[in-house]
């Protein structure tokens, strides 16, 4: 009995020992857990105590931070690969230009585009553009060529019929035209009676007037106390200027035109009815043109003075070598080796007005539209309007209640009508 119970006894106490052998392996294993634990910590105290001690090391020496900075800015940037340019600032600043092959991931920085397309799409914007010559040179058939539309004066009034006004009067059609989703409000203003009088003294006038008028319309309505979130904008962007096909030079008229509203607004002059010339004809009188252009110090579209880098000087050199635009202008489409297109027909065969090897109404297209129509707008807002405020500021010595409670009538020859139309 004793064995027995000293063999029970014996089986009885192994599986206290196991469990006690593993109490104490967990005791080990925890014990090294914290061990690990408290030297990692204590590693991570050594290191920022170490990068503490060098930052401030590298504080109070400038130079040695500037060196060590550095060529820590240079190791990353071999680590990293990434391409960094820094460019010379205020002192103690710096600013880095990543391109998008340098980021880590796509940001969304290019949506800033669409969202200032869709913003453009919905609001539309407005432009603005003055047709000034003498009667009979096409001004409202180059206008509707323009904008492949009838939008000319006499295209939207209904039994027309053309009356030599004894005086200028102003004609302003305002339509909105939408192209593939982008809305644009066209405003069209004729001048009717320039120069059609034998005698035309002071005839500009009424057309100064109306230019200064939209400016000083624009001016008041900034210096209001509640302005509206966008300013109606009625300022003329853009003259283009009708010179008739003589092949001489310049008219006294023209040049005194163009003098006088050069400084206020962007002309465009165009030798109207181009066909009537001969391809050395036309050369010739685009030169005298040019000539009498520079002797009368006359201001045409574009200056070189606004040109703002070499790509854009080198593109509006180009330009400059073929103003004034010889221009031939038409609304009816003939049949050309199976095609529409626009041209004038005659006996000796049809006048292709798109076509540059016949005359130059497509450059003058994409001046005033495709290439520089937001360049004529930046132009008239930044620099003609901004001399216009300034100069009227300073000659009211800023009475502002005066300024916009006055009211400016329209009158003294200015008939401004404006009618609505969608296309």
């Amino acid at each position: 009995m004793k064995e027995t119970t000293g063999e029970l006894e014996t089986d009885s106490f192994t599986p206290m020992e196991e469990e006690k052998e593993k109490g104490i392996t967990r005791e080990e294993k925890e014990n090294g857990e914290k061990n690990y634990k408290q030297e990692n910590i204590q590693t991570l105290e050594t290191e920022k105590e170490n990068f503490v001690q060098g930052h401030t090391q590298l504080v109070e020496n400038g130079t040695e931070m500037r060196m060590e900075t550095g060529q820590i800015e240079k190791e990353a940037e071999v680590e990293a690969g990434v391409n960094m340019e820094f460019y010379p600032s205020d002192p103690g600043f710096q600013t880095s230009f990543k391109r998008g092959s340098d980021l880590f991931g796509y940001v969304g920085i290019d949506a800033v585009l669409e969202q200032m397309q869709r913003k453009t799409m919905k609001a539309g914007f407005e432009f603005n553009i003055m047709v000034v010559g003498q009667s009979g040179l096409g001004k409202s058939t180059l206008v509707n060529t323009l904008f492949k539309s009838k939008v000319s004066r006499k295209s939207c009034t209904s039994n027309f019929e053309e009356k030599i006004s004894k005086t200028v009067r102003l004609h302003a059609v305002s339509h909105v035209i939408e192209e593939k989703g982008v809305k644009m409000k066209l405003t069209v203003i004729d001048t009717p009676g320039f120069g059609d009088q034998i005698n035309n003294e002071n005839c500009w006038e009424p057309i100064v007037k109306y230019v200064n008028e939209q400016y000083e319309k624009y001016l008041r309505e900034e210096l209001n106390i509640n302005r509206k979130r966008r300013i109606p904008d009625s300022r003329v962007h853009c003259c283009v200027y009708f010179l008739p096909a003589t092949g001489h030079r310049l008219r006294p008229i023209d040049v005194e035109f163009m003098k006088r509203l050069g400084k206020m607004v962007s002309i465009v002059p165009v030798i109207a009815k181009a066909d009537t010339l001969t391809v050395e004809e036309r050369q010739e009188f685009k030169e005298r043109i040019r000539e009498d252009l520079t002797a009368n110090g006359i201001c045409v579209y574009p200056q070189r003075e606004y040109d703002e880098d070499p790509e854009e000087r080198a593109l509006n050199d180009r330009i400059r070598k073929s103003i004034p635009f010889a221009v031939v202008g038409t609304d009816k489409e003939h049949q050309v080796n199976g095609n529409k297109v626009l041209g004038r027909k005659t006996k000796w065969g049809i006048i292709e007005v798109e076509n540059v090897a016949h005359c130059e109404f497509a450059n003058l297209r994409d001046l005033l539209i495709r290439s520089h129509l937001q360049d004529l707008k930046d132009v008239t807002h930044n620099i003609l309007y901004e001399t216009y405020r300034v100069q009227r500021l300073n000659e009211s010595n800023m009475n502002f209640s005066e300024l916009v409670l006055s009211t400016w009538p329209l009158g003294n020859g200015t008939d401004k009508c404006e009618t609505e139309s969608q296309l």
